[in-house]
């Protein structure tokens, strides 16, 4: 495999755009894929950390959930 050298050139987004609409089909669906990860990155980043801003709801133990999925089972079996 052969190695690629990095380079930096400064270029407007115009000219990204215009450079992105000479490229083939398929490396224009790279890129769009490209984007599309930074995106779905960023908003899940996003989520995650709103989720854990917020205060948890309950504190939800194991007989908890045994108790609700008695009460549950003996709903249905009664009707």
């Amino acid at each position: 495999m052969m190695a690629i050298d990095m380079v930096s050139i400064p270029i407007t987004l115009e000219q990204l755009i215009t450079a992105v609409q000479q490229l083939q089909p398929e490396e224009r669906a790279e890129v769009a894929r490209a984007l599309i990860l930074v995106d779905l990155r960023s908003d899940l980043r996003a989520l995650i950390q709103e989720l854990y801003a917020q205060p948890p709801v309950d504190d939800i133990t194991d007989d908890n959930i045994m108790a609700e999925i008695k009460a549950v089972r003996q709903q249905s079996h009664q009707t």
